[in-house]
């Protein structure tokens, strides 16, 4: 969503941007001078009493405050909003474009509903209404986006939706970083993660003469950067920590990595970096802690908008657990890390074979056993760019596709223009 705030205003419109408050959006959206910001407070329900009551109460509660903020704007041309999360927001902003005379715009990146099949099964009462409430409300927008082909046919197919595929695309920020970029990151990380100290024996005659971290040395003198020969593989992913994606894998898949090297493996040591948050964070945290490995470490950071794009061109490769509840949609984490060419294993479900090619831009996995054979593969000649990985890296530098700008210029533009 600021990418569509931005790309609004580098076209001359007035964005008004609605989201909650406890994440600091990106400095180009807070920089913009035709982004106006209006955050919101998150809400809760009722807290005693069943969970039924609680949700309830949160939803009523979500109405009125996005009713009130909506309604107090000044008029707008367009209403842009994102699906999922979209119980209450679909209902309440088509009520206020109504009202207003205002056009509506959904841009559905999954269904909600079956987000919450995840946890709650197919069945469940909350699960019908929500699923009754995205069909029915669903058409009523004036235009509708989507990110895959597959969803494309399935909104026109099931819900009598036609939508414009917008194929999620990286961001210019997201890019290969140079080395001394990776230095001065692996350093500002390095005070608060052990993960990125350097801890071994001094890669020089004169320690004064150079900054280190586990993968990096700058020697002051010249003000040159090197990787360590003896670095690390860093390992990246990042999640929003719901019930569609199941970080057991990797877990189980970075246990078996560790028994491998400690059997005599010719493998690198990993560290392994889990970026976002979300309801079940604390749940593998605690997980992550009671592991006792030698050779992975694991982290679990919250980085700042602009130092994540920096992390994901900084590392050797991505995993992706993101498996769609609908299997309609793809995971935006693997469209950045291929706009930083970094290769993914991702596990597999319908339409992945849309963004990930296996065995060209990265490997697909069923399970924690393919996955811990396909680190051990693609780690093995490490750090050499020779073997598989340095070969779907320069794949993806000679593939690169559009960026998020282009997509949407010939997209989205004609459909705000045409009004």
């Amino acid at each position: 969503m600021q990418y569509h705030a931005l790309s609004l205003s580098k076209h001359g419109y007035e964005v008004t941007f609605v989201g909650f408050s406890d994440s600091k959006p990106h400095p180009d959206v807070l920089r913009e001078e035709k982004i106006k910001i209006l955050p919101i407070a998150e809400v809760r329900g009722v807290r005693v009493g069943p969970k039924i009551l609680t949700y309830v109460t949160k939803v009523m509660t979500q109405c009125l405050q996005l009713l009130f903020v909506l309604l107090r704007m000044e008029l707008q041309s367009f209403i842009l909003m994102q699906n999922p999360p979209g119980l209450p927001g679909i209902a309440v902003a088509w009520f206020v474009c109504v009202l207003r005379g205002s056009r509506f715009i959904i841009d559905w990146h999954n269904y909600g509903y079956t987000i919450m099949s995840l946890s709650l099964g197919l069945k469940h009462p909350v699960v019908r209404l929500a699923k009754w409430y995205e069909h029915f409300f669903g058409p009523l927008a004036t235009h509708n986006l989507c990110v895959t082909n597959a969803m494309k046919d399935d909104l026109q197919k099931n819900w009598g939706i036609r939508a414009t595929t917008l194929y999620d695309r990286p961001a210019s920020v997201f890019r290969e970083t140079p080395l001394k970029q990776q230095h001065q990151l692996f350093r500002r990380l390095a005070d608060t993660y052990p993960q990125f100290q350097h801890t071994g024996s001094v890669e020089t005659a004169d320690v004064k003469d150079v900054e280190q971290t586990a993968f990096s040395v700058r020697h002051v003198d010249d003000d040159s950067v090197t990787l360590r020969t003896d670095r690390p593989a860093l390992l990246i992913s990042s999640t929003s920590w719901t019930e569609d994606e199941d970080f057991s894998i990797l877990l189980k898949a970075l246990k078996e990595y560790e028994a491998v090297v400690k059997g005599g493996a010719p493998l690198p040591s990993l560290v392994c970096v889990i970026t976002g948050k979300g309801p079940q964070k604390e749940h593998y945290r605690k997980l992550i802690d009671s592991l006792r490995f030698q050779h992975v470490q694991i982290c679990t950071p919250w980085l700042e908008a602009q130092d994540y794009p920096v992390l994901l061109g900084s590392s050797d490769l991505g995993v992706c657990l993101h498996m769609s509840s609908s299997g309609l949609d793809l995971p935006m984490k693997v469209v950045d890390m291929f706009g930083c060419c970094l290769p993914v294993c991702a596990i597999n479900f319908n339409c992945l074979h849309e963004l990930v090619k296996h065995e060209e831009n990265g490997l697909v996995f069923r399970d924690w056993q393919q996955l811990v054979d396909q680190l051990q593969s693609l780690l093995s000649d490490f750090p050499s760019s020779d073997g598989r990985l340095g070969s779907f890296r320069r794949n993806l530098r000679a593939s690169r596709g559009q960026r998020w700008d282009d997509n949407w210029d010939q997209n989205v533009l004609p459909l705000i223009r045409s009004q």
